[in-house]
């Protein structure tokens, strides 16, 4: 591949459909190898682009301030996790910390912040399938840096996060042995529309294989470089709609 156009296509096709090296070695006349070492010399190239183009998400806030310079543009958030399966580790500690009894599989996991445009703001640093979403929150301290003024919301499994601070958005929960009132069950179903949102953003970023499939690859935390990149294609995708 000479082209600069052949090794963005070749980039952009590894990320949307995940080929094994070998496929790919044959659909781009390639040996696996060289498929292997262009892909690892193109990614971080691609993610320098849109990192220029500043569609990448942020890993972490910092302060108040970095997020009203960073998205002046954010009326609303909306927080969820996410998780893409693995291989079984082989190391038996790695197994325990890493199966997720939500998924019944081994995985690794992230959380998301996007706004009422669907953008992703924020994609914490990949963690443990184990880790419940309320702890990872609690240590990213997302939420933290949000301002008062700006909603936001979240599901159930952050149940706990509207004590702590006044602008959270959750569902009411179902007393034990009772019902939700209807004025519940309405409010439970406009949260669940602003909701959604979320988990827009988390299908568009799902659109790429590279984020979905089980992760193949041995190189360590290329599975988190892997689904930084897919947020900044999906946000350039809205940037360019």
């Amino acid at each position: 591949m000479q082209r600069v156009e052949d090794k963005l296509f070749f980039i952009l096709f590894y990320f949307k459909c995940y080929p094994t090296f070998d496929v790919a070695g044959v659909l781009f006349d390639l040996h696996r190898s060289r498929a292997h070492r262009w892909m690892l010399r193109l990614q971080p190239l691609i993610e320098t682009v849109l990192g220029k183009k500043m569609v990448l998400p942020e890993r972490k806030l910092e302060s108040i301030e970095e997020f009203i310079a960073r998205f002046p543009y954010a009326q609303e958030v909306m927080i969820d996790g996410t998780e893409r399966p693995i291989q079984r580790p082989k190391d038996e500690e790695k197994q325990k910390s890493h199966y997720s009894g939500k998924k019944k599989r081994h995985t690794r996991k992230h959380l998301v912040m996007t706004d009422q445009a669907k953008r992703v703001l924020v994609l914490s640093k990949a963690r443990e399938g184990k880790v419940h979403d309320k702890r990872q929150l609690n240590e990213e301290k997302l939420v933290d840096f949000v301002p008062d003024e700006v909603p936001i919301h979240v599901d159930l499994g952050f149940q706990g996060l509207q004590k702590e601070f006044v602008n959270i958005r959750i569902p009411d929960k179902k007393p034990r042995g009772k019902q939700l009132t209807e004025e519940q069950k309405q409010s439970n179903r406009e949260k669940s529309s602003d909701r959604v949102k979320c988990e827009h953003t988390i299908s568009g970023i799902k659109r790429y294989k590279v984020a979905t499939a089980v992760y193949r690859n041995h190189i360590r935390d290329l599975d988190d470089r892997f689904m930084l990149t897919a947020a900044g294609l999906w946000n350039f995708y809205l940037m360019a709609a």
